[in-house]
């Protein structure tokens, strides 16, 4: 807080020595600033922990306006803390419409002309950035993509230097920007390794904040280990295994790992968009124990096509409540997990004081747990059911919990401290 001083420099000489002030005021109440990384896991500017339990709606801003406020509305209401979403509109599988604005004016051939943006489509755009804040979503904005029919993903290295130098300096003033390079960076065929390096490194010169930044791939996994990278954004590797290398990516990385792709609830004839609410929920359950985050993403069939994935709108399916339910016992947690591991089943520790065991499809009718020194309390946590059943007394040693012989099941641990004196 207090007064900033600032003056202009410009090849304009309209803009060029303008002098001013402005009068910063205290964050308001329930602000936390940017999230940024800390070891594995994410903090605010503040130093509250972030938790990216994300979901994706790839051009809900490129919708009409009353489908755009239903959006937030479910946003609102929902456990995501997070949504990737295109800059750009998409041009794909039940994403034919003309959206209602470009972001570069047209010349008289039909062609944009890549130095006059349309200040209007990025204002819009800004706004909506902003009402995700309002209700505590990070915007994971995705500044380039493959799905196109107007010539957005091949503008050339100027343009691409010149849209990135323009979008960045809207747009990083906001707390809840994460930058994603590309959707599926992999499919940009007419960019090398080397021009995304480029590109990010425009990205970074242009945002004082030093927002994350990451970039997303198809079927040719990125090097998260560049060293601007500050977290893997990693989409599914094969129809069942993904989850499940959360752990192992960190070691690879030494970095956060997000999974913002890990397939869709839906029904969709695509095999990424038809696991059922069960299996998602695994996913998201799987990564969390082994130091991780999974992303979300809805496809289910519709009469008038409008998917969450790509268009927003309501939520259909059954694993968003259950992404509550875990994103409540993640809160609860005294810190980020760390894989430890269990040798037939995965677990997460919070230091010498917390342990998360998870069961996923296993259905034991028991299970005896070697647990470390000192008393621990038990509760048996049903992932489909959410509920959180405590078992009587405490434990040392070993303990051995009854489970009800059914998947989803996970078993919480916690040291009980032992009183002053």
């Amino acid at each position: 807080p207090g007064t900033f001083t600032f003056r202009t420099s410009s090849n304009a000489r309209s803009l060029d020595g303008v002098e001013g002030s402005v009068e910063v005021a205290a964050a308001p109440e329930g602000a936390h600033g940017s999230v940024h990384v800390e070891g594995f896991g994410f903090r605010h500017a503040d130093g509250t922990r972030h938790l990216p339990l994300g979901t994706t709606a790839y051009v809900w801003t490129h919708q009409s306006t009353a489908l755009q406020e239903q959006t937030l509305a479910t946003l609102a209401d929902g456990p995501f803390t997070k949504i990737r979403m295109c800059v750009f509109p998409k041009s794909y599988k039940y994403n034919t419409a003309e959206p209602p604005l470009h972001g570069f004016e047209r010349k008289a051939d039909g062609t944009f002309d890549t130095q006059r943006f349309v200040p209007e489509f990025f204002r819009h755009f800004e706004s909506r950035v902003a009402d995700l804040d309002a209700i505590g979503v990070q915007a994971d904005v995705i500044l380039l993509h493959p799905y196109d029919r107007w010539g957005y993903s091949d503008l050339g290295p100027v343009a691409d230097d010149r849209y990135l130098r323009y979008v960045v300096a809207r747009l990083s003033a906001y707390p809840n920007v994460w930058w994603s390079m590309a959707n599926e960076y992999d499919l940009m065929t007419t960019k090398t390794l080397d021009d995304w390096d480029r590109l990010a490194g425009v990205v970074q010169a242009n945002d004082p904040v030093g927002h994350l930044i990451g970039n997303h791939n198809c079927m040719e996994m990125f090097d998260h280990s560049r060293p601007w990278v500050t977290h893997s954004s990693i989409q599914r590797m094969d129809m069942y295994r993904t989850a499940e290398n959360t752990d192992a990516w960190r070691r690879e990385w030494g970095k956060p790992v997000v999974i913002d792709e890990c397939a869709y609830e839906g029904d969709i004839d695509l095999g990424w968009g038809n696991i059922g609410g069960e299996e998602m929920t695994r996913r998201f359950w799987e990564a969390a124990v082994r130091g991780g985050w999974c992303g979300h993403g809805e496809t289910y069939c519709s009469d008038d096509d409008i998917l969450w994935w790509s268009h927003g709108g309501p939520l259909k399916g059954t694993s968003p409540a259950r992404i509550a339910f875990l994103r409540r016992i993640l809160e609860e947690a005294p810190g980020d997990l760390e894989p430890a591991g269990e040798w037939d089943v995965p677990a997460g520790i919070v230091g010498d004081s917390y342990r998360l065991v998870y069961f996923s499809f296993m259905q034991p009718r028991f299970r005896n747990l070697l647990l470390p020194a000192g008393r621990w309390q038990v509760d048996v946590i049903d992932t489909w059911g959410m509920t959180v059943t405590p078992v009587s007394g405490s434990f040392e040693g070993v303990a051995t919990v009854d489970l009800p012989g059914r998947p989803y099941m996970a078993v919480r641990l916690t040291r009980v401290l032992e009183p002053a004196g």
